[in-house]
């Protein structure tokens, strides 16, 4: 008899949304013999709505799984797993943990819970949000059988804040895949971008200040394209239009003739041929732990010049070029020849970041 395994706490799959999403997406191509995955949907997201996805069993919820709601959604999707009496909860990210206690006493399966990249510590949320992501973040620790953090960074912060429980609970270190992206050839989209015929550096990422959006564009900005450097032009793409901070500097940097700032791109092929033709990708994600765009990037063979923190050196292993203001960037433009990362980074983003591996070590906790 199969294991039945809840996937509680994504969008849904088709994954279409983010981070958590993609690990789900890929860890049903190699869903195990002995396994059959449930996966819970947002029935806003979705209009069409399969009942069954690369094998797992799909279930719908009429709430969005993101936002305020999401603590809602993730609660009723435990309450059914509950009832379904599913074997094991596999519980991507903290918002419905405040709950956990309750679904501790009812549900007698393993809970394995992958906290994500200590979301409280996120500059977008205010105090109240700060303080009950932190609450959920320690129900998630004390209830959970497993805990899973994707970023070395992340399991050493758990082991000293919670070094009083941690010890009885089984802590894993699971990062994420990159190796699903492929380069992509197609001369037609040069109609489209036809400023990315010269050599560009690439951002993808969501237009928030913790991604450190306004310190790459003023480095950019201060590199005039006749300028010698490794690489003068800036292709970032992201959601602009979501929040002022967003259309204040679409405003402000759209006037540079060597920045090109694009809305969301959705279309995979159309996105990876963007990151594959770069010269060097910019990473300026400050929070959170292993990034899925910076292990793409690493699959891609891209030379990464990433912001200094604990979460990106770590998923880089210290050997990629990093800065920590705007000056630091124009310095390693200017002075340095940054192709000679290309190599370690695509080492490492098919030794360490790929699926069939991180797919794996998923299954042996099962």
């Amino acid at each position: 008899m199969k294991k039945q395994i809840y996937i509680i706490g994504t969008v849904g799959v088709p994954a279409c949304y983010g981070g958590f999403e993609s690990l789900v997406e890929n860890l049903l191509n190699y869903t195990p013999e002995d396994v059959e995955y449930t996966v819970f949907c947002s029935a806003k997201t979705y209009k069409d709505q399969p009942a069954t996805y690369k094998g797992a069993k799909l279930i719908y919820l009429n709430k969005n799984a993101n936002g305020k709601t999401s603590i809602l959604y993730d609660y009723e999707s435990m309450k059914i797993a509950v009832r379904k009496k599913a074997d094991i909860m596999l519980i991507l990210g903290v918002s419905g943990c405040i709950f956990l206690p309750k679904i501790r006493r009812q549900f007698k399966g393993k809970i394995i819970t992958n906290i994500d990249g200590l979301e409280w510590k996120r500059d977008k949320w205010k105090f109240y949000a700060k303080w009950l992501l932190k609450f959920s973040e320690r129900q998630a620790v004390y209830y959970s059988d497993v805990i899973i953090g994707d970023n070395k960074g992340i399991t050493d912060y758990v082991k000293e804040e919670y070094k009083t429980v941690i010890s009885k609970k089984q802590l894993e270190l699971i990062a994420y895949g990159g190796d699903q992206v492929e380069k992509v050839t197609d001369d037609s989209l040069y109609e489209k971008y036809p400023f990315c015929k010269e050599p560009y550096a690439c951002t993808v990422c969501r237009i928030e200040p913790e991604n450190n959006v306004h310190v790459i564009l003023e480095a950019f900005s201060k590199l005039p394209n006749k300028e010698e450097a490794f690489v003068n032009q800036l292709v970032m793409v992201g959601n602009w239009q979501k929040s002022d901070y967003g259309k204040e500097l679409k405003n402000k940097y759209s006037v540079f003739d060597n920045i090109h700032l694009i809305d969301p791109v959705y279309e995979a092929h159309e996105i990876n041929w963007i990151r594959s033709n770069a010269a060097l990708y910019v990473h300026g994600h400050s929070a959170g732990g292993t990034n899925p765009s910076l292990v793409e990037a690493m699959n891609f063979g891209l030379p990464i010049l990433a912001f200094d923190c604990v979460y990106n050196r770590a998923t880089t292993e210290d050997k990629c070029e990093y800065w920590k203001n705007t000056e630091n960037i124009i310095t390693a433009l200017r002075n340095k020849d940054l192709s000679n990362i290309s190599m370690e980074m695509s080492h490492l983003g098919k030794t360490l970041y790929s699926w069939k591996k991180i797919s794996e070590k998923y299954s042996s906790l099962f």
